[in-house]
């Protein structure tokens, strides 16, 4: 059972509680500051790569790496710390960005030698637990699947904006990623355009189903299965395996085994399924070395255009910056610029050390 509970933030922002249990009507919505950050960013073509770009100089004031003692996302009472959670009993609060690079109300665009466009889309905040010691490899399997939930939920509120084209539920997790609080959360961002990563996606998938009447993921992880060198999890719903094509040392993907195109789309048993597949791959990364594994996670799903997108398939790519055990993992020049990756290690001897890594789900 999946109990929601919608706030408003004294500076206007939507704050919108999750549990498992009911949540009770007295929880009041804090927010840092009464003022609204009165956000209008904007986009800006590329000619040369043919894509936008967006433009959101208010955020040159966000947080970044508070002193210890304060977490915006943690709960508290001191007034000299505010915070963005409420005190009382829920799982999981999602709330409106406070220095969001896509706004649903942007206006005006600036005139350029480009074309520009209002930056009209949505920034959330996912937070996974109140708890700011906390990550998601220990999160128990219950409230991974309300994750699970809340992501289909969020995908369906925010895809109701007309604007809105594609949803990415994303987590960066540790500072070698960019990450800028500690407290275990995740967020969301949804364009009003496919971007390019996702629309190069889409093009191959549909261009396969196309030919073959089948999907593109389906068919590549039935050949990981039958090729059994880089499963790390597998049951008769999903599964978690570094892909024979991976860009990144330690690089995994995880989908169901029957494709789905969004969160929404899922059945009972296949959330299950990627529920532990995902704390079985975050396990083993923690187990790797010992210590908090950093990652950016991005799911991605069909856009929300209102199509049938029977080509697509869900999953999760997980992208680790590490090279080795003692060197970081950085892009380099035929990575950045030429857009060719270039590895020196191979993905079976990656797969080779998570497998050998034993985890508890329970």
């Amino acid at each position: 059972m999946l109990y929601v509970q919608k706030l408003l933030k004294p500076d206007g922002r939507a704050l919108t509680l999750y549990g498992r249990h009911p949540i009770s009507a007295d929880i009041t919505a804090p927010s840092p500051s009464p003022e609204p950050m009165q956000a209008n960013p904007h986009l800006r073509w590329h000619p040369l790569r043919g894509e936008w770009v967006s433009y959101a100089s208010h955020r040159q004031g966000r947080t970044f790496m508070p002193p210890p003692e304060y977490n915006p996302l943690a709960p508290t009472t001191d007034p000299q710390f505010p915070t963005e959670l409420p005190q009382g009993d829920y799982d999981i609060a999602v709330f409106d960005n406070r220095f969001p690079s896509l706004v649903p109300s942007a206006t005006d665009a600036p005139p350029a030698i480009v074309d520009t466009l209002p930056a009209n889309g949505a920034c959330e905040v996912v937070v996974f637990t109140q708890d700011p010691q906390a990550s998601l490899s220990s999160l128990s399997l219950d409230r991974l699947e309300l994750l699970f939930q809340v992501w289909g939920d969020r995908t369906l509120a925010i895809s109701q904006h007309p604007q809105i084209q594609y949803v990415l539920p994303f987590e960066n997790k540790g500072v070698e990623v960019g990450v800028t609080l500690h407290h275990p959360h995740g967020q969301i961002y949804a364009y009003p355009f496919v971007p390019p990563v996702p629309a190069r996606m889409g093009a191959c998938q549909l261009e396969y189903y196309q030919q073959h009447q089948r999907g593109l993921l389906q068919d590549f992880i039935q050949k990981e299965i039958e090729d059994d060198r880089r499963i790390l999890y597998r049951d008769e719903w999903a599964l978690a395996f570094v892909p024979v094509c991976a860009r990144y040392p330690y690089e995994v993907w995880i989908a169901p085994i029957q494709p789905v195109a969004t969160f929404l789309d899922l059945t009972p048993e296949q959330r299950s399924g990627l529920v532990k597949a995902l704390k079985t791959v975050t396990l083993k990364y923690d187990g790797l070395w010992n210590r908090p594994f950093p990652y950016l996670m991005a799911w991605f799903q069909a856009p929300t255009n209102g199509d049938r997108h029977p080509e697509w398939h869900l999953h999760a790519e997980f992208y680790p910056p590490y090279r080795t055990s003692d060197r970081l993992k950085y892009l380099a020049g035929t990575e950045l610029a030429a857009g060719m990756f270039a590895s020196d290690t191979l993905p079976e001897e990656k797969a080779k050390e998570l497998q050998a890594i034993s985890v508890d789900l329970h």
